[in-house]
C-alpha cells in the first residue's frame, strides 16, 4: 500500500441515501489505510467527529452542495454551523451561474464569505465544477477563488456532468501557482488515474475509491 498517496486522498461518501452504518465504515477505513480525511455531508459532522477524534484523519464537508446556487450570505452560515460540529474542512461549490454571466464580483464575495466564515478555523478548497466551464471560465474561477483566500481549488462535486481530468489539473496548477492546492475529485478509481492527476500537480485526491486506489485495485463508484 502506497502511505504517501493514501495520505492525500479524502475519503468520500456523499449520496442522499448515505447512512449512519456507511458514514461509520467510511471512519474506519480512513483510520485503517492512513487517509487524510472523510468527506461527508453536514449532518454526518458530529458522528465522523465522535469516531475520528483520536485519530488523525480530518473531517470534511461539502457547502452549498451540489449546485452552489444558495446565497452567500446561506454558505457562510452554513459554514459556522459546520466548524461549531466538528468540521476541519469546508469544500464550497462557487455560484457557477454567476460566474458564467460574468459577475466576478459576486463570485469573488461568495468564495470569501466562506474564506472569512472559516478563518482560523477549517480549510477551505473552492469547487468550481469543471465540467460546467470553457477554459477560460476554469482559470477565472481559479484567479478569483485565490483573490478571495482559498486554499485550495478543487475541480468537481462529483455530481454533475463530469469529474477531474489530467488536462484540468494541469490548468488549474498553472492557473494558482504551487503555494495553493489543488483538488482532484470525480472519477478517479484507480492507482493509475491517481498517479496521473497526481503528476499533473493534484496535492488532494477527493474520491470514494480510495482503498482500490492505495491497494492497485479498481472500483466502479461514481465519485
Amino acid at each position: 500500500m502506497d502511505k504517501k498517496l493514501a495520505n492525500m486522498i479524502d475519503h468520500t461518501v456523499l449520496k442522499a441515501d448515505t447512512t449512519k452504518q456507511q458514514v461509520q465504515e467510511v471512519c474506519e477505513e480512513a483510520m485503517e489505510y492512513g487517509f487524510f480525511s472523510v468527506c461527508i455531508n453536514p449532518s454526518r459532522i458530529e458522528q465522523a467527529a465522535a469516531l475520528l477524534k483520536d485519530s488523525d484523519v480530518k473531517v470534511c464537508t461539502v457547502i452549498g452542495f451540489p449546485l452552489g446556487a444558495t446565497t452567500a450570505e446561506a454558505k457562510a452560515l452554513e459554514t459556522k454551523d459546520a466548524i461549531s460540529k466538528g468540521a476541519d474542512e469546508v469544500d464550497m461549490v462557487i455560484n457557477i451561474g454567476k460566474l458564467k454571466d460574468g459577475d466576478y464580483d459576486a463570485v469573488e464575495q461568495d468564495i470569501r464569505a466562506v474564506v472569512d466564515a472559516a478563518a482560523g478555523k477549517a480549510l477551505v478548497k473552492v469547487i468550481i465544477e469543471t465540467s460546467l466551464l470553457t477554459d477560460d471560465e476554469k482559470v477565472r474561477a481559479c484567479e478569483l477563488a485565490v483573490k478571495a483566500g482559498t486554499d485550495y481549488v478543487k475541480t468537481s462535486t462529483g455530481f454533475s456532468t463530469g469529474g477531474a481530468t489530467v488536462e484540468d489539473i494541469a490548468l488549474m496548477r498553472k492557473t494558482v501557482g504551487p503555494d495553493i492546492g489543488v483538488k482532484a475529485s470525480g472519477g478517479v478509481r484507480d492507482r493509475e488515474t491517481a498517479d496521473a492527476i497526481v503528476e499533473a500537480g493534484a496535492s488532494r485526491i477527493g474520491a470514494s475509491a480510495g482503498i482500490a486506489i492505495v491497494t492497485g485495485g479498481t472500483s466502479t463508484s461514481d465519485y
